[in-house]
């Protein structure tokens, strides 16, 4: 990955989702960030991140074989809250993580259960948590597409707007946006610490295989 440049990736993001005949959203020129999605067990995941006018769009891309293998989508008028800050974990945790991250929630009544929290596999959160990707530091162009504090901004813009135009009945409108600690309820961390270290949350290749 370290030799596409961020053009190309775009173009390429452009062209798998044309591929794939996908109708999701025909704007997807307001924003494109290269981020990595930090989930309830630490673990983190390559993941390209997408807001248009009407949706923020996460996809798991292979850069290997250049095609979508996944879509999220959240729809911005249902954006709630936002909340940037550093990183924390419970008192007694083993688990750690540096920098800021950035936390999307969509549904602010909704509480994760029991089973979800302690299930690493769960995916029914009512939030997405992001955080810098380290192919930021290899020149400008990276570093202006994993931007983690560009990305809260426009994200807050566009959501705001997503309200204005397309209010959801029955829902307060509006985005409340936080300066606060992103807390993650993770303690022994030795299964993220490995799939960190490894980078199996990444598409890379591994010998005669990439994932």
């Amino acid at each position: 990955m370290e030799q596409e440049s961020a053009v190309d990736i775009v173009k390429e993001l452009k062209l798998a989702i044309h591929e794939q005949g996908s109708s999701i959203e025909k704007s997807l020129e307001k924003s494109l960030d290269e981020l990595r999605r930090v989930d309830h067990w630490n673990n983190e995941k390559e993941r390209l991140v997408v807001i248009t006018d009407n949706s923020l769009l996460v996809f798991k891309y292979d850069f290997i074989m250049l095609r979508c293998e996944q879509i999220q989508r959240i729809q911005l008028n249902y954006i709630d809250r936002i909340s940037h800050g550093s990183f924390s974990f419970p008192k007694r945790s083993l688990a750690k993580r540096d920098g800021e991250g950035v936390r999307v929630f969509w549904d602010r009544l909704r509480e994760p259960s029991f089973v979800s929290k302690w299930n690493p596999f769960a995916t029914d959160f009512p939030f997405i948590t992001f955080t810098h990707h380290p192919v930021g530091n290899i020149n400008d162009s990276f570093a202006a597409l994993c931007d983690i504090q560009k990305f809260a901004e426009q994200l807050k813009d566009a959501a705001l707007k997503a309200h204005t135009l397309k209010p959801v009945p029955g829902k307060a409108n509006g985005v409340l946006v936080l300066q606060q600690p992103i807390y993650i309820e993770a303690y022994v961390g030795a299964m993220s610490f490995l799939g960190n270290q490894n980078k199996l949350g990444y598409c890379m290749a591994r010998g005669s295989v990439g994932f």
